[in-house]
């Protein structure tokens, strides 16, 4: 008996809509679940009073001119048959990262790092164009053992500060590990932020989205919303479909599921066959709080002007760890999503974002509490958040027209990220297999980062598991 579809994918995020797009586009029959009533997963939006708001998209990276056919975006337009020159980019700035006593600006001219390299790190010049020749050299998609980004940029730099400077804006863009990451993402991130740089879409993360969704519509895929997994069927060793929470099931050929190694595991709990046991302790530590604040236009001479987003922090040496407390407003991003393009927009309003690292644990063992509880930590830490980020950007506190803060517990709600990981699991499986032979893996935990990784995923998983 033929099964539903040939090909069912968990989540219409990023790397889900591309990866159905991919399929749909040679003929097979393919069905995206998404638990939520809107795609885009992590990087979505809402409307709240009135106002259409963005979660997790600061930028995007990789940021090239159309000719560069082999660059990532470019490579991943054509594979899902769209027109990379109609897509309307607008670019960053400058953008800066700063620390006590130090601060480095880049924009997406890669001259412009190297520059204040020199300028805040006398002498530094040499040592920095040898590290980019070393990660000019180096395969971050060749498979090889772990290897510590912390360790080989030092060997290079042996300047600690700007070793951590040059760590703080890759981690806070893709890193699922506490206080060290992977080589191999570092040199995927820096040629993606520094050497390529960021943009944003001209019609923002929801003109991407509908641009996605139609493209997906247009090859014939079909998606559900509000339609939660509640488990993975299974047969011997492979996947035979799944199990929505209303108790429908869904026969599949094969599945993809995007909601990260933890969530998939759950979903396969109780099948005979086992994951590795290095798959075991897979939910990641790192997750956020932001806090969006909508000023008017008449605010604009209250903060600055010259900036796109700002990667702070206030201590000596770099912490990229979870923190003992809701929130640390010590460190994080600050971003003006209106400054990018070439000319500011003329609209009645702009926003600030700010972006800290906080612990789930924390806010769920207060969620369990009261929601009384829950509501007031939220509020007292967007007056951290805010206070925090004022020190580099200027006072708004007494301009806000509308804010709204979410925690990671609504990342956990609305991603099904464990742990509202925002990063996935440490533990990242490049293969994208799982130890059923139908079912496998693509986003953040396949270990390509970002929003074009998160694309490249969905897509190459097709091509080597699917297509072949």
């Amino acid at each position: 008996m033929a099964a539903d579809y040939q090909l069912v994918i968990i989540g219409a995020g990023l790397s889900g809509l591309a990866a159905g797009i991919r399929a749909a586009r040679f003929g097979a029959k393919t069905l995206i679940v998404e638990q939520h009533h809107r795609a885009g997963g992590l990087n979505s939006w809402y409307t709240q009073a009135g106002r259409l708001l963005e979660s997790g998209l600061h930028a995007m990276t990789n940021c090239v001119p159309p000719e560069r056919k082999k660059a990532p975006l470019n490579l991943i337009f054509r594979q899902l048959n769209l027109s990379r020159r109609e897509f309307l980019i607008q670019e960053q700035w400058t953008s800066e990262i700063v620390f006590p006593g130090a601060s480095l600006a880049f924009a997406n001219d890669p001259a412009l790092l190297a520059a204040e390299v020199e300028r805040q790190f006398p002498g530094s010049g040499p040592a920095f164009q040898s590290l980019r020749e070393a990660m000019t050299a180096f395969d971050p998609y060749k498979p090889a053992p772990w290897q510590s980004a912390r360790a080989f940029v030092l060997a290079h730099l042996r300047e600690p500060l700007l070793a951590d400077m040059l760590l703080l804006p890759l981690m806070l863009y893709g890193n699922a590990e506490e206080h060290d990451m992977a080589l191999s993402a570092f040199v995927i991130l820096f040629r993606a932020v520094f050497e390529e740089g960021l943009f944003r879409p001209a019609g923002g993360i929801r003109g991407l989205l509908d641009l996605l969704l139609r493209q997906y519509a247009n090859f014939g895929g079909e998606i559900r919303f509000q339609a939660d997994v509640e488990a993975l069927l299974t047969k011997g060793d492979r996947v035979t479909g799944l199990r929505l929470a209303d108790g429908t099931a869904i026969s599949a050929e094969a599945v993809i599921s995007t909601a990260g190694l933890p969530e998939t595991m759950r979903l396969t709990a109780g099948a005979p066959l086992q994951w590795p046991q290095t798959a075991c302790a897979c939910c990641g530590a790192m997750s956020f709080t932001e806090t969006i604040s909508v000023l008017p236009e008449s605010a604009r001479e209250s903060v600055r002007q010259d900036r796109t987003m700002i990667f702070y922090h206030q201590g000596q040496r770099l912490r990229y760890q979870r923190p003992d407390a809701l929130q640390d407003a010590s460190w994080g991003i600050i971003c003006f999503p209106e400054h990018f393009g070439d000319a500011q927009a003329a609209e009645s309003e702009f926003s600030v974002r700010v972006s800290n690292p906080a612990s789930f644990l924390l806010w769920q063992e207060l969620r369990a509490q009261s929601a009384e509880a829950y509501r007031l930590a939220k509020q007292q830490c967007r007056t951290e958040a805010v206070a925090a980020s004022e020190a580099y950007v200027g006072s708004y506190t007494g301009h806000t027209l509308h804010q709204d803060t979410f925690t990671p517990l609504t990342i956990a709600r609305f991603t099904r990220k464990a742990g509202g990981a925002i990063y996935g699991s440490p533990v990242k499986v490049a293969s994208g297999e799982t130890p059923w032979t139908n079912l496998f893996l693509a986003g953040t935990d396949q270990g390509l980062v970002g929003i074009v990784g998160a694309m490249m995923s969905g897509i190459s998983i097709v091509n080597q598991r699917l297509l072949r």
